[in-house]
């Protein structure tokens, strides 16, 4: 008899081998002892990005009431990045996204104001810090966009 209760004692043991016992809160977060921290993920690096100055010139008459728009482009050197303008005392921001493969200078950037207002732009990038290309305005009005310095 004692063999046998020897015997179910060894194999209970060989079977909780290399089991941990973690205590749990009641939400079922791990309970962490006092003193202990718990594990810190290794955070990455945000990518590097770049951020150029927009500017639209009116090239139609609906677009001479707002003048010459400043904003700024975020190229977040992935094929995408954020567009932001400055219309009088509006602001509005979106996206700008390039194209793949052989069209990689082609690229389009949207944005959108608080008051409803939006503004549709096609760019084709020069070098890595210059572009040139057209806006649609949602009055109507209609700019040439300069990319960069």
């Amino acid at each position: 008899m004692t063999r046998i209760l020897a015997t179910l004692a060894l194999g209970a043991a060989s079977l909780t081998t290399g089991c941990i016992v973690v205590p749990l809160n009641a939400d079922g977060t791990v309970a962490y002892p006092v003193g202990a921290a718990p594990h810190t993920p290794i955070v990455q690096p945000a990518p590097p990005s770049q951020t150029l100055p927009v500017r639209l010139y009116p090239t139609n008459q609906a677009a001479t009431a707002s003048g010459m728009i400043a904003g700024t482009v975020t190229n977040h050197l992935n094929g995408r990045g954020t567009f932001t303008l400055n219309v009088g005392d509006e602001t509005m921001a979106g996206e700008a996204t390039r194209s793949g493969g052989s069209n990689a200078r082609l690229g389009v950037a949207n944005a959108y104001g608080a008051r409803g207002s939006y503004a549709n732009c096609r760019y084709t990038m020069n070098s890595a810090t210059q572009g040139t290309g057209s806006c649609m305005f949602s009055n109507g009005a209609q700019y040439q966009l300069h990319i960069g310095t």
